[in-house]
């Protein structure tokens, strides 16, 4: 099996998640050495390397990369962590067939499925390129309290499976691309605080200069600007599921003061929030 393997997975059914959590390993510890789990075991680290096997195949693993164990397969700890590694892990089941199809095996045909009508293709493993949103996902799952309605999790997991299974063709994406796609996603995860240009750089590395233009290439707008627009569609969903007054919205979405955040949204939609709530409301 190739690093760049698939695991194929006929759907519907879908997967189903089971749990999910995030290991700590100090300096000497070794993941747990299983076989025959009977269920998928998705890795994603968030820091440090672990050094893992399955099935004669070993894999040293860093920050932003991923590897899905099988459910009938055997993995073991290469070697201990030589440094602090931090690491999610999800469990999940699939109930069409007890072993995965690999992609490239021609053992089982797809004939044994007929009303099967689309596939699920995992990478075995990958880099994420843009790992902070899949992070953002794997903390809702963890944090999700117990007893908590299934459907939500499994929609979680769901949309963190489909940023795997995005990836590959996540390859052809330009560097440009992939940086203002990283500057989206660092603001729409705190857009409610205060942000800079300077603070997006020191983030991800790069120079405030090259950010502009980057994002200006794939969005056509300044981050400032995208803050902006993006502030303004999430008060609108508040206007218009809340009865909130302005205030406490302008503050929820990252707005200064009310004033400011009326100013701002009447210049983008044209209308005062007020009048888009009364708006809404008029038309339902």
């Amino acid at each position: 099996m190739s690093e760049k393997s698939i695991v194929e997975l006929k759907t519907p059914p879908f997967p189903y998640y089971l749990d999910s959590g995030c290991s700590n390993f100090q300096v000497g510890d070794h993941h747990p050495n299983r076989k025959k789990l009977g269920f998928f075991d998705l890795l994603i680290m968030l820091k440090g390397e672990l050094h893992i096997g399955e099935n004669n195949q070993q894999w040293t693993l860093s920050a932003g990369e991923t590897l899905l164990l099988l459910p009938d397969g055997e993995h073991y700890s290469v070697k201990p962590c030589d440094q602090n590694t931090i690491f999610y892990w999800v469990h999940f089941g699939h109930v069409r067939r007890e072993k995965p199809l690999i992609m490239g095996d021609n053992s089982i045909e797809d004939k044994l499925y007929p009303s099967v009508r689309d596939t699920l293709c995992l990478p075995k493993t990958t880099r994420l390129a843009l790992p902070q949103a899949a992070f953002n996902l794997l903390q809702q799952l963890i944090n999700s309290p117990i007893g908590s309605a299934s459907l939500k999790e499994q929609r979680l997991f769901l949309d963190l499976l489909a940023i795997l299974e995005d990836e590959p063709n996540r390859s052809a994406i330009s560097v440009t691309d992939r940086l203002a796609e990283s500057v989206a996603a660092y603001i729409q995860e705190n857009y409610r605080s205060k942000i800079t240009n300077k603070q997006i750089a020191e983030a991800l590395h790069f120079h405030p200069n090259y950010i502009v233009q980057c994002m200006r290439a794939k969005y056509g707008c300044s981050p400032s600007v995208y803050l902006l627009q993006y502030r303004v569609e999430r008060a609108k969903r508040l206007l218009i599921t809340t009865d909130w007054s302005m205030e406490r919205i302008a503050d929820e979405v990252g707005f200064l003061t009310g004033p400011y955040f009326s100013t701002c949204f009447k210049r983008i939609e044209g209308l005062s929030p007020f009048q888009f709530r009364k708006q809404y409301l008029a038309n339902y």
